[in-house]
């Protein structure tokens, strides 16, 4: 699971480009958006095609999911729940 973590903040580093942070920055269990890393509904949607592009995670309602995009320790447990072998 911590590999899959430190490999999902380089990929929102990526996906967003925050150039001025490192994966260190980014606190595992704090909120993604609004407070923590401060992203907003076009980075949620980078977030979701990541999630397909990269792990064949399609998500129709976004919405419905709200909680998987809590912080980035939600994510890695939903890519390790979902993901497409």
């Amino acid at each position: 699971m911590e590999e899959l973590i430190l490999k999902l903040k380089q990929q929102i580093i990526e996906a967003l480009n925050l150039e001025e942070i490192t994966p260190d920055d980014i606190d595992t269990d704090a909120p993604l958006f609004i407070e923590g890393l401060g992203l907003d509904s076009i980075d949620a949607l980078e977030l979701v095609i990541l999630l397909e592009r990269e792990y064949g995670i399609r998500m129709e309602d976004p919405k419905a999911h709200k909680e998987v995009f809590k912080s980035v320790r939600t994510l890695a447990q939903f890519i390790e729940e979902n993901k497409k072998s």
